[in-house]
């Protein structure tokens, strides 16, 4: 079957370690047939939610900016990839916004089920992932059709291009392979 998936990448910088693995995931995804659209949130203009709660009545964001269109890919979307540099352990900023600006899918008839995680940080401790997979799990519950499906870490890379060549490209090709 060929699924409709939605990589975000969130890293702001050129030549990331998170786009680089992001990449590695997209080349399985589209080799196993499944139709693979990646969005940056580089150069992308999005607002702060300002808590108006319009849009859990409408629908609709009353903030018109950038987030509209992500939005809307996403409640397309059959599988929605966050592909993320990880800064002082938790989910960067960029991509925190995006989330909450995702909340006219409360109410949404969306179609995503799977939820996966692509994520790089300088650090390389055992806990250096464990708040930024519970920030996108708390995200994830407020969807109950929605479930993080899978994940890829890799630790100890800091500067432009440094994961070239780590093992963690190949666990991101065999996952993305593996959505089918």
């Amino acid at each position: 079957m060929n699924r409709r998936i939605l990589v975000i990448t969130a890293s702001l910088r050129g030549g990331s370690n998170s786009e680089i693995l992001a990449s590695s995931f997209v080349k399985g995804a589209r080799e196993a047939g499944n139709d693979v659209e990646v969005v940056s949130l580089k150069g992308r203009n999005i607002r702060f939610c300002v808590g108006c709660l319009t849009c859990q009545s409408t629908g609709a964001c009353v903030i018109r900016d950038d987030s509209v269109e992500v939005v809307e890919k996403m409640k397309e979307s059959d599988a929605i990839v966050f592909a993320t540099p990880v800064y002082y352990y938790g989910l960067p900023g960029q991509l925190k916004t995006l989330l909450d600006r995702a909340n006219p899918l409360f109410i949404a008839d969306y179609a995503f089920r799977d939820i996966y995680l692509l994520a790089t940080a300088a650090e390389d401790e055992e806990h250096t992932f464990d708040k930024t997979i519970t920030n996108l799990e708390g995200w994830i519950e407020c969807f109950e059709k929605a479930r993080l499906a899978g994940f890829v870490t890799v630790g100890g890379v800091t500067g432009p291009r440094e994961i070239e060549n780590n093992r963690g490209l190949d666990e991101a090709y065999r996952l993305g392979a593996s959505l089918r």
